[in-house]
C-alpha cells in the first residue's frame, strides 16, 4: 500500500472554468417539474415585470425532460437539513422508490413542492436555449413564498457548507 499526499480521484487535469464555477458560493435550489427534480445552484433571480428565474440544468436530465412537457416548474431553496434529499436529487446518493419518497411534497400548479420548504416559486417555462454544456431555463416567476433562511443550504467548491 502506498500513501500519497493528494485526494485519489483528482483530476489530473483539472477544468479551470469548472473550478471557477466552484468558487461562486451560492444556495441550493430544488427544480422540480411533474414526478422529476434536480438540484441547482446555478441560478439567478432577475426583479421585473414579470420576474424571472434563470436557471442552468443538465440537458439530459429528467427535468429537462419534465419542463418541457409541462412548460412549469417549482424552484425551491433547500435548507441545511436538505442535505440528504438534495444529495438524491442530484443522483449522487442512494434514494431507494426514488427521492420523491424521502420527504413530503404537496401538488401544486407548477408541479411538486417539498412541504417543508421555507421559499419557493412556482414558475412557467418562458424558453429553454442551450448554453455551453447545459440547458438554460428562463422561467416567469408567477407566485413565490419567501419564508425563513435561518439555516440554508449552500454549495462551494463541491460541498455543502454552512454561510
Amino acid at each position: 500500500m502506498t500513501i500519497h499526499d493528494t485526494h485519489p480521484f483528482a483530476d489530473p487535469d483539472p477544468d479551470p472554468v469548472r473550478r471557477f464555477r466552484g468558487r461562486l458560493t451560492g444556495t441550493v435550489a430544488l427544480l422540480t417539474s411533474d414526478r422529476a427534480g434536480l438540484t441547482v445552484s446555478s441560478l439567478m433571480v432577475a426583479n421585473g415585470e414579470p420576474a424571472r428565474v434563470l436557471a442552468l440544468v443538465d440537458p439530459d436530465s429528467d427535468l429537462a425532460d419534465a419542463v418541457e412537457r409541462t412548460g412549469r416548474a417549482v424552484v425551491q431553496l433547500l435548507s441545511w437539513s436538505h442535505r440528504d434529499l438534495a444529495e438524491a436529487f442530484a443522483g449522487t446518493a442512494p434514494a431507494p422508490g426514488g427521492p420523491f419518497r424521502m420527504a413530503a411534497f404537496e401538488d401544486t400548479t407548477w408541479g411538486p413542492r417539498l412541504a417543508d420548504a421555507h421559499s419557493w416559486a412556482g414558475v412557467r417555462v418562458e424558453s429553454a436555449v442551450e448554453v455551453g454544456w447545459s440547458l438554460l431555463l428562463t422561467c416567469v416567476v408567477e407566485e413565490v413564498v419567501v419564508g425563513d433562511d435561518a439555516d440554508p443550504l449552500v454549495h462551494r467548491r463541491g460541498r455543502y457548507v454552512k454561510p
